[in-house]
């Protein structure tokens, strides 16, 4: 039987041009599906950034948020008892068995990115107590830096009559101690003396309960066995005001902000309550991502300040941190924060995506301008946003009218 002729034809299999067409167009799908993918990612970890920063960004003004509204609390009420402006003496127990170290006033500046604050070492050396301070500029990478007081008063803001010291020990005689317990730190102030000391109540509740119902037994890692303590006691002036509990977490919190220059925001617990109470355990990493940190003041010009009046002031001039620390009535006029943070997201954009940061502040006398990044700036490669809050002071709000 003879075999078709086109057999072998048959079983050749596909030319060297077929082979070459289906190369390309193989070629042709993967490009393009590649493609597709590299955009979708490329998209994504746009959209990613974004998330994060949002969420950063969010969780910062949640921050500053808390901390500010709570502003005063434990003190405020007593702002006319020799609170506000007096210069900040505390001491605390760094490790166990040992004396207790001086830590304000301070001898040095505080760490980065806080060493610029008040002006170096010489200015922290003159902190004193304000619910609220806004230092212009004082951060390490240009920002505000912000200051807040607050505490978690038990016994209601009440500041107590000192009648004396209790001879030979570091006690004192009040009018009663009813509401205190071991563990409470307060202040011992006196109006129009220049300090207020930081003291610690008692070192457990048995030494509390056997000293009387009259007697406030000092001891625990905040006590200040200064010699101004006798002095400020025997004075029939001074009082003693309860702020908050050692052994309650974040029941005492005096702090700053800033943001250093790798776009991070820091806060140091001035009275360095966590850990061993060094400086590196009182310094905490809250968030990065965070550009700038600017402030301005809310206050209430017009007396009797009454909070029916807001008017908005840069912190600067009168209203710089040296002038509001030296005077109490200034002070007393701050009802508000408004705060403008900028974050910047993590994913470089190949395109140059912004230009210039927007105005912040903008209409009011605080207003910072328009940011313009030179043409090699990073900064056009990076999607910016502004979160622009205002926080009333809720503690201010509730003063007397004076």
């Amino acid at each position: 039987m003879k075999t078709p002729r086109n057999a072998p034809d048959a079983q050749r299999g596909v030319t060297l041009v077929e082979l070459l067409v289906a190369v390309v167009i193989g070629l042709v799908v993967v490009l393009a599906a590649t493609s597709v993918v590299l955009v979708g990612e490329t998209h994504k970890r746009s959209t990613s950034s974004n998330n994060d920063t949002s969420q950063s960004g969010a969780y910062v003004a949640y921050s500053l948020d808390r901390a500010l509204r709570s502003a005063g609390s434990g003190f405020a009420l007593a702002w006319d008892q020799g609170m506000f402006g007096c210069r900040l003496s505390a001491a605390r127990i760094v490790s166990s068995g040992s004396a207790a170290t001086t830590i304000l006033p301070r001898a040095t500046a505080l760490p980065v990115p806080f060493a610029g604050f008040l002006g170096g070492a010489a200015g922290v050396a003159n902190l004193r107590l304000a619910p609220v301070l806004i230092g212009d500029g004082q951060s390490a990478g240009g920002s505000d830096v912000l200051m807040v007081m607050t505490g978690n008063s038990p016994a209601g803001d009440v500041a107590r009559p000192i009648r004396s010291d209790v001879t030979g020990s570091n006690n004192l005689r009040l009018d009663n101690t009813v509401g205190m317990r071991a563990g409470d730190i307060g202040l011992i102030t006196q109006p129009g003396a220049t300090d207020c000391l930081l003291e610690q109540v008692g070192t457990t509740d048995a030494s509390f309960a056997a000293a009387g119902n009259d007697v406030l037994p000092l001891g625990g890692d905040y006590l200040n066995a200064s010699s101004n303590l006798a002095t400020m006691a025997a004075s029939g002036a001074s009082f003693f005001s309860v702020l908050g509990n050692r052994n309650a977490a974040g029941s005492l919190q005096f702090q700053v902000f800033g943001v250093d220059t790798n776009r991070t925001l820091f806060s140091y617990d001035l009275l360095r309550t966590v850990g061993d109470g060094t400086d590196a355990a009182a310094l905490q990493a809250l968030a990065d991502g965070v550009t700038e940190l600017h402030a301005m003041y809310g206050i209430d010009p017009t007396a009797p300040h009454t909070g029916a009046h807001l008017q908005w002031v840069a912190p600067t001039g009168t209203w710089a941190i040296a002038n509001v620390l030296a005077d109490p009535n200034l002070m007393r006029q701050i009802v508000a924060v408004r705060v403008a943070i900028v974050m910047r997201g993590d994913h470089y954009e190949k395109a140059e995506v912004t230009r210039e940061r927007q105005v912040l502040f903008e209409g009011t006398p605080g207003e910072i301008a328009a940011d313009t990044y030179t043409e090699d700036s990073d900064n056009r490669h990076f999607r910016l946003r502004v979160i622009d809050t205002t926080i009333p002071l809720r503690n201010m709000l509730l003063l007397a009218t004076s």
